[in-house]
Formats: C-alpha cells, sequence, structure tokens
C-alpha cells in the first residue's frame, strides 16, 4: 500500500491544494514510486480526509502527467519511459544552453556571489553523503543562472518542466559519484560565467543536460529488465 507524507495543514490553501501537493511532491521525489497504485479510499484513510479532494487532486495529477488512469486497472504513478526522458530533456538541453549563454553576457556580480556561495553549499552536502540536499542545491544552482538571464519569459518556459526535470534528478542523482560528477561541471560552468566567456558556458551547459540524458536512460532501461 502507498505510504503518503503527512498533511501539513496552511490556513491559506483549501484542503484540496494541499493534498495535491502532498501528492505531487511524494511522486516527485520518488517516494511513491513509479507504478504504484493510487487508490482513493487508503489515501483519504491516511490522510483523514473525505475522497473528494482525493479525487480532485488525482485527477490535476494526471493533467500535469504524473498519474495515469486506466479503466478497469486503476490510477497508478506514470512510468518514466526513454521518450518521456528524451522529449523533456531535449528541450531542456536547448533552454539551458540560451540561459547559460545569456547569464555569461548579463549576470550581476551579487547573482555571481550567490551562485557561488551555493556552489560551495552542494559541495559541502556531496562531502556529507546528503543527496537529498544536493539535489536542492542544483536546483537553485540552475535557477540563478536562469535568473541571471535577465529573460522572465525563458525563466517561465523552463518552470513548465520544474516537476519533470525533479523527477530525473532524483534519478540521476542516486550515488555519490555522479553527484561529485556534477560538482565538477557546475565548477566549469561557474568559471566560464566569471570569465564572461558565452560560447563556452552554453556549450558545458549543453554537455551537462546531455550527459543527465545519457545516464537517466541507461538507470531506466537497466531497471526496467
Amino acid at each position: 500500500m502507498v505510504k503518503v507524507p503527512k498533511l501539513k495543514m496552511d490556513s491559506y490553501q483549501p484542503l484540496r491544494d494541499v493534498i495535491f501537493e502532498t501528492l505531487r511532491k511524494a511522486i516527485v521525489s520518488g517516494d511513491i514510486k513509479p507504478g504504484e497504485r493510487l487508490m482513493e479510499v487508503s489515501l483519504a484513510e491516511q490522510m483523514g480526509v473525505s475522497r473528494t479532494p482525493v479525487r480532485e487532486a488525482i485527477r490535476r495529477l494526471e493533467a500535469e502527467g504524473l498519474v495515469t488512469m486506466i479503466p478497469r486497472k486503476g490510477t497508478h504513478v506514470s512510468e518514466l519511459s526513454v521518450k518521456d526522458i528524451m522529449d523533456v530533456l531535449e528541450v531542456r538541453t536547448v533552454l539551458d544552453k540560451l540561459a547559460t549563454d545569456l547569464a555569461a553576457k548579463r549576470i550581476q556580480p551579487a547573482q555571481l556571489k550567490n551562485l557561488e556561495t551555493v556552489h560551495k553549499q552542494y559541495i559541502s552536502c556531496v562531502e556529507k553523503d546528503n543527496m537529498e540536499g544536493a539535489i536542492k542545491k542544483d536546483v537553485e544552482f540552475h535557477d540563478i543562472i536562469y535568473s541571471a538571464s535577465g529573460n522572465p519569459r525563458l525563466v517561465a518556459v523552463a518552470a513548465s518542466l520544474r516537476e519533470h526535470i525533479y523527477r530525473f534528478r532524483v534519478i540521476y542523482m542516486s550515488d555519490n559519484l555522479i553527484a561529485e560528477n556534477v560538482l565538477n561541471e557546475h565548477e566549469e560552468i561557474l568559471e566560464a560565467l566569471r570569465e564572461a566567456q558565452n560560447n563556452v558556458a552554453s556549450n558545458l551547459a549543453e554537455k551537462h543536460i546531455r550527459n543527465q540524458m545519457e545516464t537517466i536512460i541507461k538507470t531506466v532501461t537497466e531497471d526496467s529488465h
């Protein structure tokens, strides 16, 4: 049976939104695995709520592509196919390359300092074998670069892929060795941004995402056998 985290009630949010965000976070973080079945009655009982807001949350998760509803078979967390991975990361490769190119030209001293701080925090997480913390710092690192691009539309487009990308990050950064590879790639990108070498920085960003794509596809393919 799927185990869901305890609801964190927020007086500013409707119950259906709290349930939706709780389930989405559990799926994206990998706490609820691909292929696991989501049963309204069981989820409602665990959360101490009625079935209606759970049903609404599941429909929203389906709209985001995080769950799949199959007639007579029920609702399951969507599996990660090779095509899903390629579709999302092909788009992410182009976006990251552009964002990094623009950031190398436009990044402000305060943003660069912030990027260096987050990079040091990432290193600390890796040294402590704190993969959850490392993933969060990886997200922050790239968010700063997007912000430094100075293009809000680009930031908005990238944000639409956030949940899918986070699921991939959880798979990709599954051990310390890969986290160290990410560290080295971040260091190269950071140095290119310091030197305002936009062509170098954008090419490194492209390589960074392509390395992720190859590793994630390999991991998912091996897990399916």
